[in-house]
């Protein structure tokens, strides 16, 4: 996956920067997973996973390319202050739990 930064502006009120991407994904088809982008953003902008968070992503129609909104937050207890819980969950590499078979 290629990421390309459309914009990146800092918000010093907040301690983040925030930043328009766009990420070409022409092996999968679809629109990439969260995780997968954050990885590849943080790779990008040579910062810890942990203090980026995806926002929003976006795949229009008939393309194969994303365009999102991330924030880059000083530190993991900045972004817990500011971002909403959803948004944190859904950054967050989750453990699904496994289904018992029932006999």
């Amino acid at each position: 996956m290629k990421i390309e930064i459309i914009s990146k502006k800092e918000n010093p009120l907040l301690k983040r920067t925030e930043i328009r991407l766009r990420a070409e994904h022409v092996q999968n088809g679809s629109t990439p997973p969260r995780l997968e982008v954050r990885k590849s953003l943080a790779k990008t902008l040579k910062e810890k996973t942990d203090r980026v968070f995806i926002k929003k992503l976006k795949t229009k129609t008939g393309t194969h390319a994303a365009i999102g909104l991330a924030y880059v937050y000083e530190s993991v207890k900045q972004a817990e202050l500011i971002e909403p819980e959803y948004i944190i969950k859904r950054n967050i590499q989750s453990e699904r739990p496994t289904e018992d078979k029932k006999e």
